[in-house]
C-alpha cells in the first residue's frame, strides 16, 4: 500500500514538474475564455439550448462508442446542419458578445458563487407587494418582470440598468408617470431591482380584446415567450 502511494506521488511530481510557465499562462487565458462564455450563456436564453448541445454531444458520444451506425449518421448530419441555424438564430447575440470582448473588467470575478440569502428574497416580495397596493390605490399602471430560470439578458440591454435593492418607494417613483423610466417594464434578478425601461415583445394573438392597450400586450407577449 505504502508503495502504491509512493509511486502516485511520484507519477503526480513527475507531471507537475513538466509544467511550464507557458502551460500556466495557457490555463490561465482558457480558464478566463471559458468563464466569458459562460457568463455569456448564463445571462441569456441560450443557457437552456448550450443545455440541449450538450445532451446531443453526449448521445453522440455514446453512439460511437456503441457503435451504433444509425445513431452516429442522424447525430453527425444534425450537427453539421445544427451549428449553422444556430448561428443564424443567435447572431445578435454573438455579435453581442464579440463587440464586448475585451471591454469588460475582471471586477466580474468576485461575483462567482455569490449566493443570495433568504432573508433579502423575503424583503424583496415585501416591498413589491407594498408598492402593488400603493400602485393600485392611484391606478398606476406598473410592469414587472420577475427573471427565473431562463434569462433576460436580451430584455434588459433595451433599458437602464439600476441594479439596486428593492425598495416600495423606488418601484413607485419609477412608475410616477412623469419618471423617465415609467413607460417600459422593470426587471427583478435574484431580488434586486437589475432594469428598468426595458421594451417587451408584444403578443400578436389575435383572439385578445381589442380593449387592451399595448402595455397589455406587451405583459401578455412577454408571459407567452
Amino acid at each position: 500500500m505504502s508503495e502504491t502511494i509512493k509511486n502516485t506521488f511520484e507519477n503526480m511530481w513527475g507531471m507537475l514538474s513538466m509544467i511550464s510557465f507557458v502551460d500556466i499562462v495557457d490555463i490561465a487565458l482558457l480558464s478566463v475564455i471559458l468563464y466569458y462564455i459562460y457568463k455569456f450563456i448564463r445571462d441569456r436564453r441560450a443557457g437552456k439550448l448550450a443545455l440541449g448541445v450538450l445532451f446531443m454531444v453526449v448521445f453522440l458520444a455514446m453512439s460511437e462508442i456503441f457503435e451504433m451506425h444509425a445513431m452516429q449518421f442522424i447525430f453527425k448530419n444534425v450537427f453539421q446542419i445544427g451549428m449553422i441555424t444556430l448561428i443564424i438564430v443567435f447572431q445578435p447575440e454573438l455579435r453581442s458578445a464579440l463587440e464586448k470582448v475585451g471591454g469588460e473588467s475582471l471586477r466580474g470575478f468576485k461575483s462567482i458563487g455569490e449566493q443570495k440569502g433568504m432573508t433579502q428574497m423575503v424583503s424583496a416580495i415585501d416591498e413589491v407587494c407594498e408598492a402593488a397596493a400603493e400602485l393600485s390605490k392611484t391606478k398606476t399602471g406598473a410592469l414587472m418582470v420577475f427573471e427565473r430560470s431562463t434569462k433576460l439578458g436580451e430584455r434588459i440591454l433595451t433599458g437602464t440598468i439600476i441594479n439596486a435593492d428593492t425598495s416600495s418607494f423606488l418601484i413607485r417613483n419609477i412608475f410616477f408617470n412623469k419618471a423617465p423610466l415609467h413607460d417600459g417594464a422593470m426587471i427583478l434578478r435574484e431580488g434586486r431591482i437589475h432594469a428598468a425601461g426595458c421594451l417587451l415583445p408584444l403578443s400578436e394573438n389575435p383572439d385578445i380584446i381589442k380593449d387592451l392597450g399595448t402595455r397589455h400586450r406587451a405583459a401578455i407577449g412577454m408571459s407567452e415567450n
